[in-house]
């Protein structure tokens, strides 16, 4: 507990590269070892080493990065899984019963709402849609069985923002849960548990990761009894990160800091280029004064992270012939590599919101800004735009 405590008042940059992984006692080893076991010597009936019986219960690697995770969002504790959805699908069954109801954001990652409208709703829960910008809309979609108050900021992928203060309040006083999805800020850029958020939700396969080499998502609490439960669930449900995926996530957290630097840097260039380009019409992103989350990200964020999105005159083909223009930037799903990628939502990662109340513009494009020479970066958007 003493060495948890002093890790607490230790600055970011150490705990990511210190928190949880302790040299090897056998070799000295300074970096974690990948445990890849599935089971364990017992000393006697029921005499576990360390509580090791099963790796799909816990693994020493897993062990490792989820320690590492609390501390890096200052949470009690952290759960790590196969992929960011796996963690919110351990998350929705952990707090929700048939006949309970969620409010999930008018702009939301389309796999979240994808497992929630076409996966979710089947067992028996409802959900309704709000700006989670303004507390009062939140405040007004409440219902007598709402359990959790679901919120992206920065969202996906109109880089909405979300006053997480507010709504813990809000959520305190409904006495429902506030989860924040902090996948595009990382806890090195906000700290969502401190701003009194009960759950934050990663896929690590994007900052936390950082090299698009693994697949992986986090819970991180700051409640003993419902990180127990979590586990439990994780357990029953199965979906684990595996040891050497969860060595890979460990390994792009100690780079974390450094990383989140240059990608927010990169991209406060890329965000001006665009503001003033004839060829787009809109750009989001939070560091723009225009923007109208731009106070609230200053108050909550330290810096305003690596993602931009912009609309472009001619509208959804010309927004397509946009990203295959692009030849620095790669076209691909998923984000928060050191490469930067580009990509068309409406036809690619938020396909599954086409006709509901989350459909995006089709003239929207969106960049994950790596850390290449922005330099360079910038000019291939500008042949890419013509």
């Amino acid at each position: 507990m003493s060495d948890q405590r002093e890790e607490r008042h230790q600055h970011f940059e150490t705990r990511a590269i210190h928190a949880g992984q302790e040299p090897d006692e056998a070799t000295g080893a300074v970096v974690p070892p990948i445990y890849q076991v599935s089971t364990y010597k017992q000393d006697g009936v029921g005499g576990l080493r360390g509580g090791y019986e099963y790796s799909r219960s816990a693994n020493p690697t897993r062990t490792a990065l989820e320690e590492n995770l609390a501390a890096l969002d200052g949470g009690r504790r952290g759960l790590a899984f196969a992929s960011g959805l796996a963690a919110e699908d351990c998350l929705l069954r952990t707090l929700l019963v048939p006949g309970d109801h969620v409010v999930i954001p008018n702009d939301a990652y389309g796999g979240t709402f994808r497992l929630i409208s076409k996966v979710v709703e089947r067992w028996g829960v409802e959900w309704s849609v709000a700006d989670t910008s303004d507390p009062q809309a939140v405040r007004a979609a409440l219902r007598p069985r709402t359990k959790a108050i679901w919120v992206e900021t920065p969202s996906n992928p109109l880089l909405g923002i979300t006053d997480i203060a507010a709504l813990a309040a809000v959520a305190r006083d409904a006495g429902v849960k506030l989860v924040v999805d902090n996948t595009f800020a990382s806890p090195y850029l906000q700290q969502p548990l401190a701003l009194g958020a009960d759950v934050v939700v990663y896929s690590t396969t994007k900052y936390m990761g950082g090299h698009s080499d693994v697949v992986g998502g986090a819970l991180v609490v700051g409640d003993d009894t419902l990180g127990e439960e979590l586990a439990y669930h994780q357990n029953a449900m199965g979906a684990v990160s595996g040891p050497f995926d969860a060595w890979l996530v460990m390994r792009g957290i100690k780079t974390l800091a450094v990383r989140m630097d240059r990608h927010s840097a990169n991209a406060e260039r890329i965000a001006e280029l665009l503001s003033s380009h004839n060829k787009v019409t809109q750009v989001y992103y939070p560091g723009l004064a225009e923007h109208p989350g731009h106070d609230v990200a200053t108050k909550q964020m330290r810096s305003y992270g690596g993602m931009v999105s912009f609309r472009v005159a001619g509208g959804e083909q010309e927004a397509v012939e946009v990203c295959n223009r692009a030849k620095l930037f790669t076209l691909g799903e998923s984000l928060g590599g050191v490469e930067s990628l580009i990509e068309h939502p409406g036809r690619m990662t938020h396909a599954s919101t086409a006709g509901s109340l989350l459909e995006v513009p089709a003239d929207l494009v969106r960049l994950s800004v790596g850390i290449e020479s922005v330099d360079d970066l910038l000019a291939d958007l500008t042949q890419a735009l013509g």
